[in-house]
C-alpha cells in the first residue's frame, strides 16, 4: 500500500484494530472452520485474482507488490511484473523491500533505465495492468496524492505524483488498492494528482489519454467498478461480513450499489499459505 495512504478513521471498519500492524480481524474468524484472514489479505488476495496469466503489470511496493507475487506463485505463473526502477520480468522469492531491492534486478530478464520504462513501456501502451494508491478518492475514481488541504497552506504535504499520472493515463487498465474511510472516498479532492475518468463520460478521450483508466477499487469492505454509462463508482461485491449501511457510512457521497451485488469470495487456504510463505520471507537474505 501507499505509504501516503492515511490508515484508521473514525468510522466503521477503520478503527477496528487488532495486534497484526493495526489491520481489521477477520470477519471470518468465526469457528467455520475457515483460516482466518485480515482485511489486508482479503484486498490483496481480491487483487491478484484479477492478473490473468501472461499479464504485463506494472507493481507497486507493498499490497500490490504482495498481489502480483501472489498472483505469479499460484494461477498466473507466467505474470510478467516491471517494476518501476527498471527491471522488468522480475521473479522475487520473497516480497522486495522497495524498488532498488537487489532481488529484483537479479531475478528480472532485462534491467532498462527509468526513463525507458515510462517512455516506451508505459507511455507506449505496453502495460496492461498497474496499481494505483492514493489518499483520496473521489466518485469518478481521479486520485489525490499530494496535499490534505488548500495546495498554498496544506494541512498534510504528501510524497506527490511519482510515476502516477503516466500510470493512470497510459495503462490499459488500472486497479485501485485503498482502504474505505470517509477520510478516503471523499466529495471532492483536495488536488487532482492522476486523473481516473475526469468528470465522468469522454473526460479520458479528450485527455489524448491511451488507457481504460480504473476498471476495479479494491477496499477493505468491497469492490467497485466505473458504472459503464456514467463511470461512477458501482459497489459490486461486498467482502464477507460486511454490510452495504457500513460501505456507505465509509464514502462520501451516496454510493451507487449494483443491483446484482455479490459477496467477495474469502480467500482460499492455499492462498493465505502461499502469501503468509512470502511475507515471512520479506526482507530475508
Amino acid at each position: 500500500m501507499s505509504p501516503f495512504e492515511p490508515i484508521g478513521g473514525s468510522t466503521t471498519a477503520e478503527n477496528i484494530e487488532d495486534t497484526n500492524n493495526g489491520r481489521m480481524p477477520s470477519f471470518e474468524d468465526d469457528g467455520s472452520g475457515r483460516t482466518p484472514y485480515t482485511s489486508d489479505e482479503m484486498m490483496t488476495v481480491a487483487a491478484s485474482r484479477m492478473l490473468g496469466d501472461g499479464t504485463v503489470c506494472f507493481v507497486g511496493i507493498g499490497l500490490p507488490s504482495a498481489a502480483a507475487n501472489l498472483a505469479r506463485a499460484t494461477h498466473a505463473p507466467n505474470l510478467v511484473l516491471i517494476y518501476e526502477s527498471g527491471t522488468i520480468g522480475a521473479k522475487p522469492t520473497r516480497l522486495p523491500l522497495s524498488i532498488g531491492d537487489g532481488e529484483l534486478a537479479e531475478t528480472a530478464d532485462v534491467v532498462v533505465s527509468v526513463p525507458e520504462i515510462f517512455n516506451y513501456w508505459l507511455q507506449g501502451g505496453h502495460i496492461d495492468v498497474g496499481f494505483l494508491s492514493a489518499a483520496q478518492i473521489d466518485r469518478f475514481a481521479n486520485l489525490n496524492s499530494t496535499v490534505i488541504g488548500p495546495y498554498e497552506e496544506p494541512h498534510v504535504r504528501l510524497p506527490g505524483a511519482g510515476g502516477a499520472p503516466e500510470i493512470a493515463a497510459s495503462c490499459r487498465e488500472v486497479v485501485i488498492i485503498i482502504r474505505q474511510s470517509r477520510r478516503t472516498f471523499v466529495e471532492q479532492l483536495d488536488f487532482i494528482t492522476s486523473v481516473g475518468h475526469g468528470s465522468g463520460p469522454g473526460s479520458r478521450e479528450r485527455l489524448g489519454f491511451i488507457g481504460k483508466g480504473p476498471v476495479r477499487v479494491i477496499t477493505d469492505l468491497g469492490l467497485l467498478r466505473p458504472h459503464p454509462e456514467t463511470f461512477e463508482l458501482e459497489l459490486t461485491h461486498l467482502h464477507p461480513g460486511v454490510s452495504v449501511e457500513e460501505v456507505q457510512e465509509a464514502t462520501g457521497w451516496r454510493l451507487v450499489v449494483s443491483p446484482d451485488l455479490e459477496i467477495s469470495e474469502p480467500p482460499t487456504s492455499d492462498e493465505l499459505a502461499v502469501l503468509h510463505r512470502l511475507e515471512s520471507t520479506q526482507g530475508s537474505l
